[in-house]
């Protein structure tokens, strides 16, 4: 009968030996458990992960059509036209099917009798909703001599572009034709009175040897070199046809030297629709509207 006594004296002390490396050894199995989850979790995981990849190549994707490749950035030069007749959707399309979509679109300023007709927001708009820039022209004129007159000019033009609500930095072109008399004066006149506004001044014409326009420039840039750092030269010279957009010449305007020469028109009065065609170094942008 001890035996029975003393055995049931121990169970209880064995019991109590037993018991703290009972529960240190359930606490370790939750332990690994965290540390080692069971097979059913892993798909959970992969498929958030996979999830988490999916998203991230969307977002770069987004990330690149908003950021542009190279291939994608404006190109050296730009096709455009110019024309006299208003800009509706019946120019627009015959532009389009004959010779192809102009980056730039020359427009007159103020309509001139008989000569022009004079953009309008309307005209501008509908430009803009086609990604085509407006290049803008002045020619309320014939006579483009004397320094009060150049003014005098380039005051009516800074009006006339206000009106429509033109933003400031661009440019304003003079439109010196081959008929008229022409001298540095005038360009001094235009040039100083452009350059104490909110526009930059312009002169288009044939800049050629034989051409008045050219010498007068010189003589002007000779007087006052600021008129060459900021005035903005499109050449109608040399004059060699008009082509369609994909048949463009090669890129040779005839103009002064080390001047800012961004435009060339290099062909005139298109046969199938009223128009003039030319090439734009991409520098005429900030220019344009």
């Amino acid at each position: 009968m001890k035996w029975k006594w003393l055995f049931s004296m121990l169970i209880p002390i064995i019991i109590l030996l037993i018991l703290p490396f009972l529960t240190t050894n359930h606490s370790a199995i939750k332990s690994t458990d965290k540390l080692y989850p069971s097979k059913q979790y892993f798909p959970v995981f992969q498929q958030n992960y996979l999830m988490g990849e999916r998203d991230k190549k969307t977002t770069e994707r987004n990330n690149s059509s908003h950021n542009p490749t190279k291939k994608e950035q404006t190109p050296a030069l730009l096709w455009g036209v110019d024309s006299a007749s208003t800009v509706d959707a019946k120019l627009l399309k015959c532009t389009r099917d004959y010779y192809g979509v102009p980056a730039i679109w020359g427009r007159y300023i103020g309509t001139k009798d008989n000569v022009s007709s004079g953009l309008t927001k309307t005209e501008i708009d509908l430009l803009h909703s086609k990604k085509v820039k407006v290049l803008l022209i002045y020619n309320h004129f014939v006579d483009a001599t004397g320094y009060e007159n150049g003014k005098k000019e380039a005051k009516q033009a800074i009006s006339l572009t206000a009106k429509l609500g033109i933003p400031k930095g661009k440019a304003l072109f003079a439109d010196i034709e081959p008929t008229y008399p022409v001298d540095s004066e005038f360009i001094k006149g235009w040039v100083d009175e452009l350059s104490q506004s909110e526009y930059r001044a312009g002169i288009y014409g044939l800049f050629n040897p034989e051409n008045k326009l050219l010498a007068a420039y010189q003589n002007a840039v000779s007087n006052n070199p600021n008129i060459q750092k900021n005035t903005i030269i499109w050449t109608a010279s040399p004059h060699l046809g008009v082509t369609n957009k994909k048949n463009q010449p090669t890129f040779k305007p005839q103009g002064p030297k080390d001047s800012l020469l961004f435009g060339w028109q290099y062909g005139i009065e298109a046969k199938n629709c009223n128009i003039d065609t030319n090439l734009f170094s991409n520098k005429i942008i900030p220019y344009t509207w």
